[in-house]
């Protein structure tokens, strides 16, 4: 097909890249509306998500309760900024605390600004009570923590690095789940250790209880901060409220953000009362934090995935899918793992991940990568067991799909 025959593209695809700037590499479709865990194009095909906003949609596409509380948020105050008191703020930070190890809440409005903020908070915490000299971080092999200058600087990965640095110094890269590096590295001039309980973009990994349990306990000999990153496995997301809660571990601070606000954009950092005491007016803030509108709908999204039910319900589906991946895809020869829990799942594969991602959307599944060779699944925590069946039957049509192109 030469140029002057090919099918016309999508005027929203044209704007798109001919005025956004290129950081994003998009499929041919425009996505118009939702419904449950399913997204409808500009044509009407229907796709099965299994990205849910990269874990952001816990509760779907169109979920009424979510609906009417931003009809009646935008009825009333939208933004004032942080300069004033609101309801919805307050009634937010008390319901993270109550569910949750902290004392205290700082909003924010991404992932990326709350471990900008924790890392911010572990630096202060380190010179009010050791001194200047205690300035240092310690973050793991496969770490994705965010793109602005802080957070990237505690992301292992390269690719994400190289083009930015020199990045802020001082921060230490030991392998993900070797207590005997983490122990060598942490050392007094150490103010804060940065982990994932189940790392994410970094290709779908599971902290131990051990290694866990263990950074806790040099944290507490050394001084330091034991800091989770719980931006995409937490909120129910692994089957527990909280990723963590299996290790019997509590963090000093935890980073929240993207299921929090069930689409709108809003972080979260968790503290104990020791990190609040050493912050004061003037620290740090954001113009448009933790707002009526979006503390509203996330009063909703986490009253619902904090209900005990929904979780046993996500721990019984978690299970369901692992069951349904060990037969159907871990059998499959382009697959070397699958590893998971919860609803967080990656099938790492011998072909790029990409690979299987844009074969996937001829089946109406969306599915996202995790580092080069491995697949992704996220859906909507409100998946049905019917849904997971059909997400698994177009995995596995995609992963026969793409062995069959290789051998072509």
């Amino acid at each position: 097909m030469n140029e002057t025959t090919q099918p016309p593209v999508h005027e929203a695809i044209a704007l798109e890249r001919r005025y956004v700037l290129q950081t994003y590499r998009r499929p041919d479709f425009v996505l118009v509306h939702g419904e449950g865990v399913r997204l409808f194009d500009e044509k009407g095909r229907a796709y099965l998500d299994a990205v849910a906003g990269i874990a952001v949609n816990a509760l779907g596409y169109g979920d009424p309760e979510i609906v009417t509380a931003l009809r009646v948020a935008a009825e009333g105050l939208i933004h004032v900024s942080n300069l004033y008191h609101t309801e919805p703020q307050a009634r937010l930070a008390q319901a993270l605390v109550e569910c949750s190890f902290a004392d205290r809440v700082f909003f924010c409005n991404s992932g990326t600004e709350a471990v900008e903020a924790a890392l911010k908070f572990a630096r202060k915490y380190a010179r009010e009570h050791y001194g200047a000299y205690k300035t240092q971080f310690v973050a793991f092999t496969h770490s994705f923590h965010g793109r602005t200058m802080g957070a990237l600087s505690t992301t292992a990965t390269e690719k994400y690095r190289a083009p930015f640095e020199p990045l802020v110094p001082g921060v230490h890269f030991v392998p993900f789940n070797d207590l005997r590096a983490a122990q060598e590295v942490i050392t007094d001039r150490v103010c804060g250790v940065l982990v994932e309980p189940i790392q994410g973009e970094g290709g779908v990994h599971l902290a131990t209880a051990e290694f866990l349990q263990g950074l806790r306990a040099l944290c507490t000999e050394r001084g330091a901060l034991l800091i989770f990153d719980e931006i995409q496995c937490g909120l129910g997301r692994s089957g527990t409220l909280w990723a963590h809660e299996p290790s019997g571990v509590s963090p000093d601070i935890m980073t929240l953000a993207k299921p929090l606000a069930g689409g709108l954009p809003m972080g979260a950092v968790l503290m104990t009362q020791a990190v609040a005491d050493v912050m004061a007016p003037g620290d740090h803030g954001s113009t448009f934090a933790a707002g009526p509108l979006v503390c509203q709908v996330a009063q909703v999204v986490l009253r619902r995935v904090s209900a005990p039910s929904f979780l046993a319900e996500v721990r019984a589906k978690g299970e369901y899918l692992a069951t349904r991946l060990t037969q159907h895809i871990r059998p499959h020869r382009l697959v070397r793992d699958v590893r998971g829990r919860g609803l967080m799942w990656g099938i790492e594969c011998d072909v790029e991940a990409l690979t299987v991602v844009n074969t996937a959307y001829r089946y109406g599944l969306l599915v996202c990568a995790a580092g080069t060779h491995v697949v992704r699944l996220l859906p909507p925590l409100i998946i049905t067991r019917p849904e997971i069946d059909e997400m698994v039957d177009k995995l596995a049509a995609t992963l026969a799909d793409v062995a069959q192109e290789m051998v072509a």
